[in-house]
């Protein structure tokens, strides 16, 4: 089995990349199971579910936990995040106390597991009482039902909302993040530049210094899309610049244009881990093989530059 590139997480250390299983509902068992050991044997031991994937509650988390059946020690050698707080069927965001326990005990019913390593607080909830969620933290943790804590889509000050009652620390946050997708890098660069839209707040101010400062890391989500599920930017004829100088990289690392796009998100200082959307092996060992470039700065600017984004 192969060594990944791992970053700080949670006191301790974790795999810079993150397997995602939104996009398993429609995968056989033996694919599922292809999936899960080409991960495992690029190194790549953790993986990410949220209750809503899948086109049904809990559909994606239920196909992982059929297909796999995890023994005891094979389960303790895997992380496994989920993540709870969207209701789609109503249309809405819920932090209750009640819904976040309710989901985590359907999480681990159809994980097939006793536990997750970290639940996740999807997208924000503007009702949330910071109360209720610390209630149902302390009860989870002390059920030994749930390791460790984060949030999905969070700025920094509804972070240190959660934090008036949340005693555990928060380890992560997941945010949408690519060379074309990144606001939260390309904006502080280009702050109080009257008139340019890169110097627009989109993340409440400041996310990533916030996540650093405080020690949370950033699970980049999306991390080969163009923008909001607007496709990828590789191979694509909208983005010449960015994906010639993409392909001359990737010739000049012996790696594929995902190592590239990988390398850009795992080169930067906050120490960030790449959340993979593909169901796909050779993409996945793929990218494994890009976590381990160390960029150059000038190389990681001149993707920046080549992206669209401005150096004022």
């Amino acid at each position: 089995m192969k060594q990944v590139k791992t970053v700080p997480f949670a006191g301790a250390s974790a795999a810079a990349l993150i397997a995602g299983m939104m996009r398993i509902p429609d995968k056989s068992d033996a694919e599922i199971r292809e999936l899960y050991n080409t991960a495992r044997g690029a190194g790549i031991d953790f993986f990410d579910h949220a209750d809503i994937y899948g086109g049904q509650m809990h559909l994606c988390e239920e196909r992982f936990g059929a297909a796999l059946r995890l023994s005891a020690a094979e389960r303790a050698e895997v992380m496994i995040q989920t993540k709870c707080g969207i209701v789609p069927a109503q249309g809405m965001f819920d932090f209750s106390y009640a819904h976040i326990v309710r989901q985590v005990e359907d999480s681990l019913r159809a994980l097939q597991t006793d536990y997750v390593d970290v639940l996740l607080l999807h997208r924000p909830d503007a009702l949330v009482e910071p109360e209720e969620v610390a209630r149902a933290f302390d009860e989870l943790e002390a059920a030994g039902k749930v390791r460790a804590f984060g949030v999905s889509n969070h700025t920094p000050r509804q972070i240190d909302l959660l934090k008036t009652a949340v005693r555990q620390p928060i380890v992560a946050n997941q945010l949408q993040l690519s060379i074309t997708h990144a606001p939260i890098i390309a904006q502080p660069l280009a702050a109080n530049m009257e008139g340019l839209a890169q110097s627009a707040v989109l993340d409440g101010g400041g996310i990533v210094e916030y996540c650093r400062i405080n020690g949370i890391t950033i699970q980049a989500w999306s991390p080969f899309h163009a923008g909001f599920f607007t496709g990828v930017f590789l191979d694509n004829p909208e983005y010449p610049e960015l994906n010639e100088v993409i392909a001359r990289l990737a010739a000049s690392y012996g790696v594929t244009p995902i190592g590239i796009a990988t390398a850009w998100i795992t080169r930067h200082p906050a120490k960030m881990q790449v959340v993979l959307g593909t169901t796909t092996a050779q993409r996945i060992e793929d990218a494994a093989a890009g976590a381990d470039i160390e960029l150059t700065r000038a190389e990681w600017y001149e993707l920046f530059r080549a992206a669209g984004h401005l150096l004022p």
